[in-house]
Parts: structure tokens; sequence; C-alpha cells
């Protein structure tokens, strides 16, 4: 008989999340200070210099049209300074203004062949869409008309950098995230005396041994009337578990911004629904988190009945039975 899920983890301990967010913040600040790779720790540095300049050139992003006049290369942070992320095309179809300008700006020039007329209606546009997509949450001392404070700034400097070299150097810095909660996950498991098999070697993710853990398992789901395989990132039989008994599945997210997480949430939630509509409701399925979550994504999936366990307290695996 299965084993049924009872166990609460984190999802209900809401005075905590806000702590632990922090927490985890700074576990994956010092992580990407210390040890992302050489190439893009060199790339997020020169993205850290150039926000701190364009804070500085837009007197903390309070930007106009002059500032973009005085500064073309501006377009650039501040399209990663939107909510989300704008790119070049879209801005170029929301403001109307062509192709040939924006890359200009993006090089530190305007264009020499245009009036100065019909340079400064191209900058008043680009301001225009820029300002109302502006990400007033990153930036919430515009809001509230006050004056930043340094941990804001430093925040948002951070924020904003990441995504100015992320389009370039993500698959870099995924790569390694995932290579290092894996590693986190594993030498928890083998110290509590569990034993890695490799995936090739499961036939089946429910026919495996208690005691046992795997990666990137692909667990059969029902969609629809279609079969698909979804993928799994740690799959875990309990040591002393019953036959019957599912394994419990981890799905490892470690972020470097908030953006990414909100606007990802869904994702979860849809997985937990095909997971139940396959195996019914006694699935255990928990998040491996680390970075840049905070109480809006967390009361999301506490809702949707999703637990997780942060990486910074890697032994709240024993409130899963593991």
């Amino acid at each position: 008989m299965a084993r049924k899920s009872s166990y609460i983890i984190n999802r209900r301990n809401t005075e905590l999340w806000k702590k632990d967010t922090i927490q985890s913040i700074s576990l994956y600040n010092d992580w990407f200070l210390n040890f992302a790779p050489a190439t893009y720790t060199k790339e997020r540095r020169r993205a850290m210099e150039q926000v701190g300049l364009a804070i500085n050139q837009t007197n903390n992003f309070h930007f106009t049209t002059t500032h973009l006049k005085e500064h073309p290369e501006l377009i650039t942070i501040l399209r990663m300074a939107t909510t989300p992320p704008i790119a070049r095309e879209r801005l170029m179809g929301f403001s109307g203004v062509k192709p040939s300008f924006i890359k200009n700006m993006e090089n530190g020039r305007l264009p020499q062949k245009l009036s100065e007329e019909e340079k400064e209606e191209c900058l008043n546009r680009l301001a225009n869409v820029l300002n109302k997509l502006l990400d007033v949450e990153l930036f919430s001392w515009i809001q509230r008309g006050e004056t930043p404070t340094l941990e804001e700034l430093k925040i948002a400097k951070c924020i904003v950098a990441d995504r100015l070299c992320g389009t370039l150097s993500d698959p870099i810095i995924r790569n390694e995230q995932e290579k290092r909660q894996l590693k986190v996950i594993s030498d928890y498991l083998v110290s509590e005396g569990y034993t890695f098999v490799d995936s090739k070697d499961v036939a089946s993710f429910s026919d495996m041994e208690s005691g046992t853990f795997s990666y990137h398992l692909n667990v059969p789901v029902k969609m629809s009337r279609l079969g698909v395989n979804m993928p799994i990132d740690v799959v875990i039989k309990r040591m002393g578990c019953n036959e019957g008994s599912l394994p419990l599945l981890v799905e490892c997210k470690s972020a470097g911004d908030f953006t990414n997480t909100n606007k990802r949430r869904k994702e979860e939630a849809q997985k937990i629904e095909q997971l139940k509509n396959t195996y019914g409701n006694n699935i255990d399925f928990v998040l491996f988190l680390c970075g840049y979550f905070d109480s809006g994504y967390l009361g999301y999936e506490a809702a949707e009945g999703i637990d997780w366990i942060w990486e910074h307290r890697v032994t709240d695996f024993k409130k899963a039975g593991v």
C-alpha cells in the first residue's frame, strides 16, 4: 500500500519565510560571487560597473529623454530595468522606433542623418515606453518619492546586472547551479546511508529499491489522452518504505532574481497537477530552493499544496521522511 503524504516541511511556516528568503539570497550571492565560472563572474562584474554608472547618470533610474540623449548606451541597461526585461525587438514594436536607431544607441551614439527634431521624437517614444514598463517593485523608492537606501541600490544593481549579462551567460550559470544543488542533495543522502543509482540502470521510477536515489529520471504522466515523460531532477526511494510506496520527487530551483521565479511559478503547479492526475493525491513532489524566492512565490506554491526544502537547510529532508 502506498504511503500517505502527511508531512509538512515549510509551506505552513509563514513566520519563517522572510528569514529563509534572506538566508537563501545570501547563500546564492555568496556562491555566485565566489564559485561561479570565471567567464560569467568577469561578465557580471563588468555589468555591475555599467549598472552602477547608469544609476549615477540617471539619478537612481529617474531617467528622461535628456538622459538618453546624453548617454545613448543607457538603452541596453534600461531595457533590463523593466518588468519583465524587454527585448530589443519588442521595444522597437512598442515605440515605433526603427531598429537602426536603437542599434546606434547601443553603440553609444545617435544616428547622424536624422534631424534634431526626429531624434528628439524617437527618444521621447523610447523614454515613454521604458518609464511605463519600469520595474517599480525593484525600484520601490520611485513610487515612494524617496531617496533609495544603500541596500535597495545594492539589490537593484545586482538584479539589473544579472539580467544584463544573463542572455549570454545564463546557460553556463544554470549548469553550475544544477551541479551545486545535486551535489548538496547527494552529499546529504549519502551521509544518511542512501545509494546513488544511475538513471540508465532504473527501469521504472516506481520500482526503485528503498534507500536509493537517482538524477534526471523520466516519470510518465498523462496529458489528455497522451502519455508523456516528465523529467524529474532527483528521485528518492525512502529507506524502509513499503514495496508499493512511490519515491519522493524533487525539483531543483536556483534563481538570481525575483522576476523569473514569480513569472515561472505556475510551472510547478502544472507539474503537480499532472502527477496527481496520473498517480493520485499521494504522489510526493517537493521543491529544492536556493536564491530569490519571496513570499509571493512561496505563497503561490503553498496554496497549490507544494512544499519545499531550502538548500541552506538541507536537513529538512528529514521532515519528508528521508
